[in-house]
């Protein structure tokens, strides 16, 4: 009888132990923003470490299983660029525009048509480590309806007198009639590095440009009206402490009239 307690005694704390191990501690929001942005800059350094770029320029993680990934360089030994806002952007080689003229520039105030797939992270360290959880995808026409997306607002949104975009026209409070509201500044910024391609038709095949990750004090930090249902997303999510990576090509852009 006391051989059976103590095997059961055994087995209950075994038990114990590894429902410890598997638990996962819950995400405790730093008082200090600069933690946060620590944790931040942490997590995509190992996102870059641990993902690659397809033949089509889409982000993949290594396998540790398939060695067909093997020679591929990781996005950290590509020639990535990090502005002053901790944004992060990688100009994929061969897939540029050939020679491309003044009017494929991008200005901060285009018309953008877009084949994009973007991602939201959050950063948690545990154990002095961080790393990214809760994938969210934000924006997905790649996997999606496979059509480019026309004028995100997330890059721009008028708020000129008269001409004003009706999502700030006919907002019903102060927050939501501010540009701040909807756009994503690291992106912006980011995103003009880039060079548009020019009569690309929305039916061709994808070849993705490169990545943009936005850190959450470049995108929506700890803005207070979070979460809410971002205009066209269809669905209620926090972007409060968010990090975005974007994955993209941009078809084309026109001058705002």
């Amino acid at each position: 009888m006391k051989k059976i307690f103590l095997y059961i005694l055994a087995g209950s704390l075994c038990f114990s132990a590894c429902k410890k191990d598997d638990d996962v501690s819950p995400y405790v929001e730093p008082e200090d923003i600069t933690t946060q942005n620590t944790y931040d800059d942490q997590a995509i350094k190992k996102f870059m470490d641990e993902n690659y770029l397809d033949a089509q320029g889409n982000i993949k993680a290594f396998s540790s299983t398939d060695t067909a990934d093997d020679n591929e360089k990781k996005l950290s030994e590509l020639d990535y660029k990090t502005l002053p806002s901790g944004t992060i952007y990688i100009i994929r080689d061969g897939a540029q525009p050939v020679n491309p003229t003044p009017e494929q520039t991008i200005t901060s105030t285009d018309i953008l048509t877009v084949m994009m797939k973007a991602t939201t992270y959050l950063a948690i360290n545990t154990d002095g480590k961080s790393s990214f959880t809760a994938a969210t995808d934000f924006m997905n026409t790649i996997n999606g309806t496979g059509i480019p997306a026309i004028d995100p607002k997330f890059y721009y949104i008028s708020d000129v007198e008269g001409k004003e975009d009706p999502l700030i026209k006919n907002a019903t409070t102060d927050v939501a009639k501010k540009r701040s509201y909807y756009e994503i500044e690291g992106f912006s910024e980011a995103m003009q590095k880039f060079k548009a391609f020019k009569d690309y038709s929305s039916g061709s095949p994808y070849n993705l440009q490169g990545v943009i990750i936005v850190p959450s004090r470049a995108a929506f930090a700890r803005d207070p009206y979070f979460p809410y249902n971002y205009p066209g997303y269809g669905q209620v999510i926090s972007l409060r402490n968010k990090t975005f990576v974007f994955n993209f090509q941009v078809y084309g852009r026109s001058a705002r009239p």
